[in-house]
C-alpha cells in the first residue's frame, strides 16, 4: 500500500474517531469527570492503570474509586487517615488488588507533598533533547518502585521499556495528559514533555490494525515495535504522531477495516 493511500486512511479514520462521541464510553471518559488539575492527574492515573477488560468494568471501577475518595481524589490523597482507607482493601479489578490500589495511593500521597503536578514524576527523566519519552517510563517505575510503600508484585501494573514492555497504559496516559487538540478530548495539561515525544499506546486493536497498513512489521508486539509504529506515525505527522491511536484504534472497535473511503 502506498504512503498516499495510508496517510487518507489514517486522516480519514482520525476525522470520524477524534469525536467526544466515539470516546464517551472510553476510560478517558473518567478523568473528564474533573476540572482541577490534580484530580485529572490523579483520575487519569488510575483509569489507565485500571484499562484492561470490559470498558464497562472498568469505568464501573473507576467510579468505584472515587466514590471511596469522596469524589475529591486531590483532597483525599493528601489528608487521608489509616481509617479512611479501609474501604479500599476488598479494592480488586482483574489482578490488581487493594495491595496494589493502596502502593498507588502512598506514592501520589509522597509525590504530591513536594510537588504540585504528577507531570515531574515523568518529566524529571525526561531531556527535552530526547526523542522519546522511554527515559520517562523508565524512570517514573524506578520511582514508583523505589518507595517502601510499594509491594513488589505492582511493578507487572507499572510496566518499563526495560522489561521491552509496549507500556501501553502509561503511553495513553502521557497521551491523555500532553496532547493538545482543538476538541479538548485529550487534556494537555502538561507542558514539559512535547506531543512529538509521546509513544503510541499498542493494544490488540491498534496491533492488529497498524500491521495490515504495514505499519508495524516486527513479530513482537514489544517495546521495539511501539518505537517502529510511533516513528513510521511520525511520517504523516512528525509533531503529533500519537493522534492517529484515534485512527488506528476506532477502526479495530468499529469493525470497519475494509479501508474504503
Amino acid at each position: 500500500m502506498r504512503k498516499k493511500e495510508i496517510s487518507q486512511i489514517l486522516d480519514f479514520y482520525y476525522e470520524k474517531c477524534h469525536v467526544h462521541s466515539f470516546v464517551e464510553d472510553d476510560p478517558i471518559s473518567i478523568p473528564h469527570l474533573f476540572t482541577k488539575k490534580q484530580d485529572i492527574e490523579i483520575m487519569g492515573f488510575f483509569a489507565s492503570i485500571l484499562a484492561w477488560g470490559q470498558r464497562k468494568a472498568i469505568i464501573l471501577n473507576c467510579k468505584k474509586l472515587i466514590g471511596l475518595m469522596d469524589g475529591s481524589p486531590y483532597d483525599f490523597i493528601l489528608n487521608h487517615t489509616d481509617k479512611d482507607l479501609i474501604p479500599f482493601e476488598t479494592f480488586v479489578h482483574r489482578t490488581f488488588n487493594s495491595t496494589d490500589l493502596l502502593g498507588m495511593i502512598a506514592f501520589l500521597k509522597y509525590h504530591y507533598q513536594t510537588h504540585e503536578s504528577l507531570e515531574t514524576a515523568f518529566s524529571k527523566f525526561l531531556d527535552k533533547k530526547d526523542e522519546h519519552v522511554g527515559p520517562a517510563l523508565i524512570g517514573f517505575h524506578h520511582y514508583v518502585m523505589s518507595l517502601k510503600t510499594t509491594a513488589d508484585r505492582t511493578k507487572k501494573h507499572i510496566a518499563t521499556p526495560i522489561r521491552k514492555s509496549a507500556c501501553k497504559k502509561l503511553n495513553m496516559y502521557l497521551r491523555w495528559m500532553v496532547r493538545k487538540d482543538d476538541t479538548d478530548i485529550d487534556f494537555g495539561i502538561w507542558n514539559q514533555i512535547q506531543p512529538s515525544q509521546l509513544l503510541c499506546p499498542l493494544d490488540v486493536h491498534v496491533d492488529r490494525n497498524a500491521r495490515k497498513l504495514g505499519l508495524i512489521a516486527r513479530k513482537q508486539t514489544d517495546w521495539l515495535a511501539v518505537l517502529e509504529l510511533t516513528q513510521n506515525l511520525k511520517t504523516f505527522d512528525k509533531e503529533d504522531p500519537v493522534k492517529y491511536d484515534f485512527a488506528l484504534f476506532g477502526m479495530g472497535v468499529m469493525k470497519e477495516i475494509d479501508f474504503k473511503i
